[in-house]
Formats: structure tokens, sequence, C-alpha cells
């Protein structure tokens, strides 16, 4: 009779922890969701970036091989050659930063799946990243 009180307020407590919970749940599934979709997302548009980012390099490289040969033969003077080198190092160096993100993307794409992996630490204990 005088704990009816006191077992209403925990019950309501007790209520109000497992609606918590239940929304913290909701919003982790949510976030898992969109980081997924979101990863995804930006691995198609990667890939479509890197395939035209190889053939930017491809004709930039085309270029410099035919600024050089109007060089050798007298054709040109050597500053067509000097701004192809320029392109074609620009193109390399985009195309190495694309790869780097694409790697990058796969890293986070394992992530947010729930991937995980040992690493073997200088003594030969294996850690969990995170852990």
């Amino acid at each position: 009779i005088f704990d009816a009180g006191r077992n209403r307020a925990n019950l309501q407590i007790a209520e109000t922890t497992r609606d918590t919970a239940l929304a913290q749940y909701d919003k982790a599934v949510q976030t898992a969701f969109r980081e997924v979709a979101d990863a995804l997302a930006e691995r198609a548009t990667l890939a479509e970036r890197l395939l035209a980012q190889q053939s930017l390099q491809a004709a930039t490289l085309r270029a410099l091989q035919l600024s050089e040969a109007r060089y050798r033969l007298g054709a040109d003077s050597y500053l067509p050659v000097l701004d192809a080198q320029r392109s074609l190092y620009s193109a390399q160096q985009t195309l190495i930063g694309l790869a780097l993100a694409e790697q990058v993307n796969r890293i986070t794409l394992y992530k947010v799946l729930g991937g995980s992996w040992n690493d073997a630490t200088p003594d030969g204990e294996a850690t969990m990243p995170g852990r």
C-alpha cells in the first residue's frame, strides 16, 4: 500500500528509459543506412570520375607526344612541350587524388557496413581498431 507511488514512478522511469533506448536505436539504424547510401553514391561517382580522368590523362599524354614531335621537327618552339608536360602532370596528380579518394571510399564503405580488421602490433599482439 505504501509502495504504490514508488512502484508507479519506477514503472514510468523504466518506460521512459525503454523509449529513450528505442529512439537511440532507431537513430543509429537510420544513420547507418544513410552512411551506407552516401558511401555507395560516392563510389558510383568516383568510378565515373576515375574513367574520365584516365581518358584525360591519355589525351594529355598524346598531346605531349605530338608537341615533342613538332618540336623535334622544328615546327614549334619548346613552350608547347612545356605546356603539354604541365597539363600531363596536372592530369596525373588529379588521377592520383581520385585513386586515393576511391581507396578511402572503400575503407569507409567497409567500415559503415560493419567491417573490422586485426592489426598486429610490434609485440605481436592483435588489436581491434576502436576498441
